[in-house]
């Protein structure tokens, strides 16, 4: 094994948050192939590297991962020092296991960095801890939108006591709200949709599970942003954070 790629988290977007193991692959890097929700303002840290677009976004046109497979297999076996930069954590909603898996049945060494995903940066931004001594226990983290369009088991999440982190819920909300409510989540749980997390644009509404439909539409919601649903959003840290934009 001696071709190697690197896949690194490049966090939720403030590039202040990118990490020193992540500064020290792109700084040795010749190839970076970067995802659409990557700050094109970490590039900095690797000026002399060839720079491929391989993002995906919902509702748009993406590249196909077989495409992104093939291509890092190429670049790898060309001898290059290939970083698969990814927005937020490559294992957290980011196909990091199956990109390592896949090259690694193909002979090529990888070596993951980690990255601060939306969900923690964002929550923290606005002040909300995602765990609290007395209120909540734990954090579970999922997706709105899957492979084969299935659905949630919202009912064992209504139940779970934990805080709930939502990615790519903002076309979902409709089937957040009503698997919750149907689940046995109260109407009142306080809820915070958080967009564009760690950026200079973060902008943050407060609702309530039955509000959050109407709220998110007079907030004019869109994507990226992900969703803190638990009594954690009433717990606000007092501590300064960032300047933000409220509804």
């Amino acid at each position: 094994m001696s071709a190697k790629v690197w896949l690194v988290g490049a966090g939720p977007g403030d590039p202040e948050l990118l990490t020193l193991k992540a500064v020290k692959a792109l700084n040795q890097a010749e190839i970076v192939m970067i995802d659409d929700l990557v700050n094109p303002a970490v590039l900095e840290h690797c000026p002399g590297a060839r720079i491929v677009s391989v993002g995906k976004r919902g509702g748009c046109r993406s590249t196909p991962q077989a495409f992104i497979h093939r291509l890092m297999l190429r670049y790898a076996r060309q001898g290059k020092c290939v970083v698969r930069l990814k927005g937020g954590d490559p294992c957290i909603f980011g196909r990091g296991s199956e990109e390592a898996e896949w090259l690694g049945e193909h002979g090529i060494e990888v070596e993951m960095v980690n990255g601060i995903t939306a969900g923690l940066a964002g929550a923290t931004n606005c002040g909300i801890p995602l765990t609290l001594r007395g209120v909540a226990r734990g954090v579970t983290l999922v997706t709105a939108h899957t492979q084969d369009d299935s659905s949630l088991n919202w009912a064992a999440l209504a139940q779970s006591g934990t805080t709930l982190v939502v990615y790519m819920g903002v076309a979902k909300l409709a089937d957040i709200q009503i698997g919750l409510l149907a689940g046995g989540m109260r109407g009142e749980m306080p809820v915070a949709m958080i967009e564009n997390a760690s950026l200079p644009e973060q902008r943050e509404c407060r609702s309530s599970l039955a509000a959050m439909q109407h709220d998110a539409a007079a907030f004019a919601l869109k994507s990226p942003a992900i969703l803190v649903i638990g009594e954690v959003v009433r717990a606000s840290s007092s501590l300064s954070m960032p300047q933000r934009l409220h509804a």
